[in-house]
Order: C-alpha cells, then structure tokens, then sequence
C-alpha cells in the first residue's frame, strides 16, 4: 500500500474509532455519558478539514453503522447521535467559507433541527405514531432511567417517591419545552465545540479562521425585548402561551449564556489567569446551575452596564 494510501486509511481508522467511542461512551456511562455527547461532532469537524468532506461523510456513515449494531435497533437516540455528527461535519463545512461566528452557529443549528425534524417525521410515520405521542413515550422512558440511576446512587426513598408523585406534571413541562431544549443544546454544543476545536486545527495546522475577539462579543440589543415579551407570556392564565413564553425565554437564556461566558473570557484573559485554573473555573460553571444562572444573568445585564467598556475606560 503506497505511503499516502497508508496514512489516509491510519486517519479514517481513526477518525471512525474515535467518534465510535465517543457515541458508545454517551450510550453506555450515566450522566458522564451525556457530557461525552458533548463533543460528537469534534472529531468530525478535525477529520472534514484533514481529510476533506468526502471522507468526513465515510466516517459520519461508519459510525452510524457501528451505532446501529451496537444498539441493535433504531431509535430517537440514533438520530440524535446521527445529528451531532452531522453538526460536526456542518461546522467543518462552514468554517471554510469566510463567515462570521453568529452566521457559521446559526447556519449549522438550523442545518442539524431541520434535517433532524424531517427524520423524526419519517421515524413517526414508520413506528405509526404522532410526533407529540414519539416525544411524550421518550421523555417518559427517560424519566424512569433517570430514577433508576437515582436508586443506584443512593438518593433518599423520599426524594424518589416526590419525584415519581410529580412524574406525570414533569413529563408535560418536558415535552412542551422540547422546542427549545433542542435549540439551546444544538447552539451550546455548536460554541463548545467552534471553541475547542480551534487550538486543535491550529495545533495540527489546520485552517481555522481569524474571528474577531470573541471575549468582546455582545447579543443585539434587540433581544432584550424578546426576554421582557417572553417573561410577560409566562403570566398568561393559557397553557399554551405559558409554554411557549418559557420556549422562547429558554432559548434566549443560552444565547445570554454565551454573552456571559464572553465576560467570564474577557477577565480571565485580563487577569492573565493560569490555564489549569481557567479548566476548572469553566468547570464550575457547566456544572453549578447556579453559577451557570449567574452568567446568563451577567450576560443579560451587560445589555445596560457595559462591563466591559467601563473596564476600559
């Protein structure tokens, strides 16, 4: 086998392991699993800009077969392996087209939720069954999985039996905000992986572009009265406008996060903070929802206080 053939099929090998084992981790290991989902599409998005797109699709495809053996069936879960290696390949695509960091998250979410609606409406119309009704029978799986872990972790008979007294009020707040659960966890994880993908392609000196400082980044003002429209919704005696005020107000939540975490990066870089300490600080905020609500609400806020400009001045 000549050298070039060689190290192509050593990258592929690879590349498929590597998103393999990631996908088989998020399957098999509570709660650690759903971290390790995380970072699905990283591979992808270092493979597409070594290898090129045509083999970035070959090891999307492999992976799915090795997923559809694993599992042996096919479930929602599939397309939502499926999907976050297609955001991977998506983000490898657009960053070679000159655009900016709104438009290149943007253009790949709406990429992935799209394309993922249409698999979920050809999944229901196999399995026969409504959309609402799929979505309903998977958060209820779910919630019974996550009790079961619950139990194995010790937690109190009490806290469990709350837990499944509530079950039926949480599965209908669940389903009615799958909307924007959506949204929010294919923005979040299109950021972690645009940001840690960048000191891998520029260790292996791959392209990646020169954004402006994103540690400067701010959400149009704008969107300010979108949070005050959507927080006004939830005092709505209708169901249906609570529901869609809390979607709306979810999503805007995550893209606050990412001006508050801009904040966060900006007096870390000021400050001239060590990295291992930088790690766990970050750390701290994915997994305190207090802090990571304290950072949305620093986001939010920046709106009227500038931090970073009165830091300036």
């Amino acid at each position: 086998m000549p050298i070039a053939e060689e190290k192509l099929f050593r990258d592929l090998t690879k590349g498929i392991g590597l998103s393999v084992l990631i996908c088989l981790m998020s399957i098999y290991i509570p709660i650690i699993g759903f971290f390790c989902a995380l970072f699905i599409p990283l591979p992808i998005i270092f493979y597409h800009s070594k290898l090129g797109r045509k083999y970035g699709l070959v090891i999307i495809a492999a992976t799915i077969i090795a997923i559809v053996f694993a599992m042996q069936s096919v479930s929602i879960d599939l397309i939502f392996f499926a999907e976050l290696l297609f955001l991977g390949f998506l983000l490898g695509e657009l960053l070679h087209h000159n655009l900016s960091i709104e438009k290149i998250i943007l253009y790949s979410s709406c990429g992935v939720i799209v394309s993922g609606l249409i698999c979920l409406m050809v999944f229901s119309n196999i399995r026969n069954i409504g959309i609402y009704a799929l979505a309903s029978e998977y958060i209820t799986e779910n919630l019974k999985l996550a009790i079961d872990i619950y139990e194995n972790m010790g937690v109190s008979e009490e806290h469990i039996q709350m837990i499944s007294d509530s079950m039926e009020q949480i599965r209908y707040v669940l389903v009615g905000i799958i909307p924007a659960l959506i949204v929010a966890f294919t923005l979040l994880v299109s950021w972690i992986n645009l940001m840690i993908s960048r000191p891998v392609l520029i260790k292996n000196n791959l392209y990646y572009p020169d954004f402006v400082s994103l540690n400067l980044w701010k959400a149009p003002e704008y969107l300010v009265w979108a949070v005050i429209a959507s927080s006004v919704m939830l005092f709505f005696p209708d169901k249906v406008f609570k529901i869609a005020g809390l979607n709306f107000l979810l999503v805007l939540m995550m893209i606050y996060f990412f001006q508050g975490i801009a904040i966060v990066s900006y007096y870390f870089e000021k400050k001239r903070v060590p990295r291992t300490l930088k790690v766990f600080l970050y750390s701290l905020i994915a997994l305190q929802h207090f802090i990571f609500l304290f950072v949305i609400g620093l986001g939010f806020f920046d709106t009227w206080l500038n931090i970073r400009k009165h830091n300036n001045t």
